[in-house]
């Protein structure tokens, strides 16, 4: 399948998914109300539709974007399809950054937990930047992450331990469990540009990551600037999983499946997995969401909660047919 093909599927997809994320709720409409929202958005049927549900659905529409893309960077760069926005400490050290402002009562002032979440994922960026500066092996990079991500979890952990109050636990709690419930259009406003930032930054690093598919040595006598491309590719998926991380909590698994969803109709090529895998986990996690309000339960469940259900045997299945593939 072309990759041109590919995006108008998926972006008809993503259309009709952010309609019916919109036209679909807790609230049924008759004919007179839904006149009223499309006439009128000041009144109740209109707040409802482009106050509530629609800032909510562009919320998961960009946030399963910044992830997707992430993903698929991180795939790339790693040369390992099991990697995803998580495995180098990104999206742990952000909650960290957001659990710390939570618990230090920040989480009343508008932007603080934002802001301390993608200064998390900065420093970790940072850290990863100095670190592949130094050492170029990908394996050395990923354990790298892993002792990032471990230490990110065990301080989180201590803020939990440490907490003064029962109220902010419960706060951090409810963040690292990941949702996009009440979001606004002020939260599109702080993830859009994150995303497309990463985005551009992804383009620039493509060329890099094409040529790492075809080993280190091949990379290293390609002629490319491949210190620049690997410093855009982390820089880009840093950026877009911190902007994730900082608006929606911690959501797994969109990162590991978009990409993999989409690789066989680009043929395992990373430069054009980019854009598919971007439309592709904006689709998973509208959808995902769309389902988070319409399962009939006495709470809504977590966005993060409902990704990892499903997500957790689409890893399984991934990594038994990666081990049927090694074995042949």
């Amino acid at each position: 399948m072309k990759v041109s093909r590919l995006t108008l599927i998926l972006a008809a997809l993503i259309v009709a998914a952010v309609v019916a994320g919109i036209m679909l709720g807790e609230s049924l409409f008759d004919a007179s109300q839904w006149a009223q929202a499309f006439s009128d958005p000041a009144s109740g049927p209109g707040v409802v539709l482009w106050q509530v549900r629609a800032p909510r659905v562009v919320t998961a529409l960009m946030v399963g974007a910044a992830l997707g893309l992430a993903g698929a960077v991180m795939q790339g760069l790693l040369r390992n399809p099991l990697a995803d926005p998580g495995v180098l400490g990104v999206s742990a050290v952000a909650s960290l950054g957001a659990a710390t402002a939570i618990v230090l009562g920040a989480a009343a002032m508008p932007g603080v937990v934002e802001v301390s979440a993608l200064a998390g994922a900065g420093l970790a960026g940072g850290l990863l930047i100095l670190f592949s500066a130094r050492v170029r092996s990908p394996e050395a990079l990923i354990l790298f992450g892993v002792a990032v991500s471990s230490f990110a979890g065990a301080a989180t952990a201590l803020i939990f331990n440490l907490s003064p109050s029962p109220i902010a636990t419960a706060e951090v709690m409810s963040w690292l469990l990941g949702s996009v419930q009440n979001r606004s259009w002020i939260d599109v406003a702080w993830v859009t540009p994150a995303v497309l930032v990463s985005g551009i930054l992804a383009a620039l690093a493509a060329p890099g990551l094409r040529m790492l598919s075809l080993g280190e040595e091949t990379a290293r006598t390609s002629g490319l600037p491949m210190v620049r491309l690997r410093l855009l590719a982390l820089l880009a998926a840093a950026l877009a999983a911190g902007a994730a991380v900082a608006v929606a909590g911690v959501i797994g698994f969109v990162g590991l499946a978009a990409p993999h969803l989409v690789r066989s109709a680009v043929r395992g090529d990373p430069a054009r997995l980019l854009a598919p895998s971007a439309l592709a986990g904006g689709l998973m996690l509208v959808t995902a969401d769309l389902l988070a309000r319409l399962i009939p339960t006495d709470q809504e469940l977590k966005l993060g909660v409902l990704t990892a259900l499903v997500g957790a045997p689409l890893f399984a299945l991934i990594a038994w047919r990666a081990a049927r593939e090694w074995r042949l």
